[in-house]
């Protein structure tokens, strides 16, 4: 919230930035190369529901496009989808291979138990123990793993302070932001 006092009226301003249109994410989308592989990691290994599959062919982009998309759920009621494309064309056209990076993840909310569940869960299923690996961040500890696609999943637990760490996060966001951007690379975790 930011105030201004107007000296020749001695009026005080408030401008109140107005709350987010979005509730939460509906779903969020990606493509695979293979449909049954990815539902059984995430329906099979991780728990998530197959919520729905649409079997679909629309004029898209200029042609008919022949498509599968899932969609798994999470406990929020948002979901993860896929789209995977019977002609190799579209298939190629809208799923070109992505340098991998450790920065490009979904990272989603669990709690200690949740977490350690899914932990077990892939250990038992012999899923990629050389890409699973746990981070402590400071602010909160993260599993990651890598799906059948090769996107880096995180499952994300808060430290038990974390609603403080974030009010102090939000009350300088923006002027760390400025910072950050005009060249001062300080850091401002300290709870690694």
């Amino acid at each position: 919230m930011t105030t201004t006092d107007t000296a020749t009226t001695g009026s005080t301003t408030t401008n109140t930035p107005p709350q987010p249109a979005a509730l939460r994410l509906h779903h969020t989308a990606y493509v695979t190369k293979d449909q049954a592989a990815t539902r059984a990691f995430y329906e099979d290994i991780l728990g998530f529901p197959l919520l729905a599959t649409w079997a679909e062919a629309d004029e898209l982009f200029g042609a008919e496009r022949v498509y599968c998309h899932t969609f798994f759920g999470l406990a929020d009621g948002s979901a993860l989808a896929f789209f995977q494309f019977a002609n190799k064309a579209d298939q190629d056209l809208f799923d070109p291979d992505l340098t991998p990076s450790p920065f490009r993840h979904i990272a989603m909310k669990v709690d200690a138990e949740g977490q350690a569940a899914i932990a077990k869960r892939l250990e038992e299923a012999g899923w990629k123990p050389e890409g699973t690996y746990v981070l402590e961040h400071g602010y909160c500890r993260s599993l990651y793993t890598e799906d059948p696609n090769g996107m880096l999943l995180e499952f994300t637990v808060d430290v038990p302070e974390a609603e403080e760490l974030n009010k102090l996060r939000r009350a300088d966001a923006h002027e760390t932001l400025e910072r950050w951007l005009a060249g001062d690379h300080t850091g401002n975790n300290p709870y690694r």
